[in-house]
């Protein structure tokens, strides 16, 4: 399989927790800056929006605090669900993650061997919000792999916990945490 930019191979745990704690560096420099700045709220959010204060979980490169939110969950949701994968398909070889980066593969995760897993992730309030569960159901009921999966991580379904009463057209979906 070609990998892409911006895509990670986890084969093992040690992977998967050797990019979770890159995701905690970054988090750690931004908790740095945040504890280091006084002065007007208002200013300290602006700067937060427009200002590259925060650092990519993975790439290290600088960063709006906003867009270092978004893409911390982004990753983390990844990374969870592939530590889960590597437990439920440990015949797959390995896993490409390139959750966000809408050309680097087909889907947010899929197996390196061909055909046999592939996978949705994202982060959101309520999975339901902005019609994002249901556009990857969508979007993986077209796919031909053996195995499909959808994974969200949200405050209202904590755990790792699967929730067949959303599922379809053979996708499993799955609720995941850190």
């Amino acid at each position: 399989m070609e990998h892409g930019a911006g895509c990670m191979v986890v084969r093992n745990i040690g992977d998967v927790e050797r990019y979770l704690g890159q995701v905690r560096d970054a988090a750690a420099k931004t908790h740095a800056w945040i504890a280091a700045q006084t002065g007007d709220p208002i200013d300290l959010l602006r700067r937060m929006k427009f200002e590259t204060a925060g650092f990519h979980p993975i790439q290290g490169h600088a960063l709006n605090l906003v867009e270092q939110i978004n893409q911390t969950w982004t990753y983390v949701v990844a990374l969870a669900a592939a530590r889960h994968l590597l437990e439920m398909h440990p015949e797959a070889g390995g896993y490409v993650l390139a959750p966000g980066a809408h050309a680097a593969i087909e889907l947010d995760i899929m197996s390196e061997a061909p055909g046999l897993v592939g996978a949705e992730t994202f982060a959101a309030v309520d999975p339901r919000n902005n019609k994002k569960m249901e556009m990857d159901l969508r979007k993986l009921a077209a796919r031909t792999e053996h195995h499909r999966y959808l994974f969200f991580m949200s405050p209202r379904f904590p755990g790792l916990k699967r929730l067949p009463q959303w599922e379809r057209s053979g996708i499993q979906v799955w609720s995941v945490d850190v």
